[in-house]
């Protein structure tokens, strides 16, 4: 258990105010850890659908490269030419809606809600320190 220098607290009152503190900082630690998870619920979703939908979108993209590879020059290949332009950027969009609300998020996420428990519970080490040193005042 960490140890904190608590012997400057000096009054019932002093050891109040640093509890105040302290239980103030775990009611906001506390809320965004719930907004932190409810974010990762959200990203779980999201991410399921943006990979589904990267996959198709890179299916068609390798699809249609085979097309326009056998396709003569012409207003036939210059149409797939500009599909596949377009197939490329909704690959580029899905990508990063992937990396901002999708698995990558996920996982980072989830490390800010393990680097919140562990605020929360050295939060309540130190709050339960000063009620310690308080009762000796």
């Amino acid at each position: 258990m960490p140890h904190y220098p608590l012997v400057q607290l000096t009054t019932v009152e002093d050891c109040d105010a640093a509890l105040d503190i302290a239980r103030n900082e775990q009611k906001d630690l506390e809320w965004k850890r719930l907004s932190f998870e409810r974010q990762q619920e959200q990203y779980g979703k999201n991410s399921i659908s943006i990979e589904a939908e990267l996959m198709g979108k890179q299916f068609e993209r390798n699809s249609l490269k085979t097309v326009i590879a056998a396709l003569p020059d012409g207003q036939m290949k210059t149409e797939n030419i500009k599909r596949l332009t377009k197939i490329e950027y909704s690959i580029l969009l899905l990508e990063t809606r992937k990396t901002n609300y999708g698995s990558v998020a996920l996982v980072e996420k989830n490390y800010e809600i393990q680097r919140v428990q562990r605020e929360l519970e050295e939060t309540a080490a130190f709050i339960s320190e000063i009620e310690k040193h308080k009762s000796t005042l």
